[in-house]
């Protein structure tokens, strides 16, 4: 297969669904947005994906392919969705399928945190980085494994749930199943509630808390914001040394919205794998950011198209 000219990339969310249009380069061309709107059923959101696939092709960006991110789980080999908690009702449908049937042209679908990884390692932080993590702190915590540049994938080909490992089983409940797992302790919403539990009573910030307000607080001083991202760093650091100690990897590229401040929290993490990962080269994994930006959706879902139909880049 020659190389291709342009791939049109599907980012589906719960909240939002973005299609564009990627060079080989992995630069966003176009792209357009609509709401997902996931409860009014797939049939209705594959027809303005579809509108917005057409849309952005009818100025003559002909595309060879179709590559998808989806919030998951995913079925990526045979382009099914799975249950998901974003998309009620749609388990069991097929967008490979179906986008296939519509353009005409191959289709290739992946769990939104394992396409980011793919971008990460084709075409940002991660380039030429043979086992690479990439981890997305947001409103949860994900991630994917790339391992000589193959997706790993386990049993019924799963995406594994990074996110989910326990750090403290003294700690908060999760729907997952366990107490103290890491994304209970360390997503977004952790960092609320715990300054909502733990922050004086008559706190003047306690309305409208999020993440990144919590962030901006700290830089200015306020105490109580400072311990929260303290806190933050700390179990950050935790799940992160756990990751260098289970893999020992090349690099972990960290990424979502919490890791906009970056800053805040990126030199306790590396003390606190300094201090507790001396049974691995730690030193030799490279803790960095992803490079990607505001299109890292879209530029992962046209990766996925690449590495399944690219010559050595595909899965078995």
């Amino acid at each position: 297969m020659t190389e291709p000219r342009k791939i049109a990339a599907l980012d589906i969310g719960g909240t939002k669904i973005a299609a564009g249009i990627v060079d080989n380069n992995g630069k966003v061309l176009a792209k357009h947005e609509c709401a997902t709107l996931a409860e009014q059923g797939y049939a209705k959101a594959r027809a303005r994906i579809v509108k917005m696939l057409r849309d952005l092709t009818a100025s003559g960006s002909e595309v060879d392919g179709i590559g998808i991110g989806s919030t998951g789980p995913v079925y990526p080999l045979t382009g099914a969705i799975g249950d998901v908690n974003f998309l009620p009702g749609w388990e069991g449908e097929n967008p490979v399928r179906d986008l296939e049937q519509a353009f005409h042209v191959p289709v290739a679908m992946e769990n939104d945190a394992d396409a980011a990884a793919l971008a990460e390692a084709g075409w940002g932080a991660g380039r030429n980085k043979k086992r690479l993590l990439y981890v997305t702190v947001g409103t949860g915590i994900g991630g994917g494994i790339i391992l000589d540049g193959h997706v790993y994938r386990g049993v019924d080909y799963a995406h594994q749930e990074i996110g989910h490992h326990v750090i403290d089983p003294s700690g908060p409940g999760c729907l997952c199943g366990f107490r103290g797992c890491w994304e209970s302790l360390a997503a977004g919403p952790a960092m609320v509630k715990w300054l909502e539990v733990n922050a004086p009573a008559d706190y003047r910030h306690r309305a409208n808390l999020t993440a990144m307000r919590i962030c901006e607080l700290a830089r200015k001083g306020d105490e109580p914001a400072r311990q929260a991202v303290q806190r933050e760093a700390r179990y950050l650091g935790l799940g992160l040394a756990n990751l260098v100690t289970l893999f020992a990897p090349d690099a972990i590229v960290l990424g979502g919205s919490v890791m906009k401040s970056a800053d805040l929290f990126l030199e306790r993490i590396r003390e606190i794998v300094r201090s507790s990962c001396r049974f691995v080269p730690f030193e030799k994994t490279q803790i960095t950011l992803a490079s990607l930006g505001e299109d890292a959706n879209l530029i992962g879902a046209a990766r996925v198209w690449h590495h399944r139909f690219t010559p050595g880049g595909g899965d078995a």
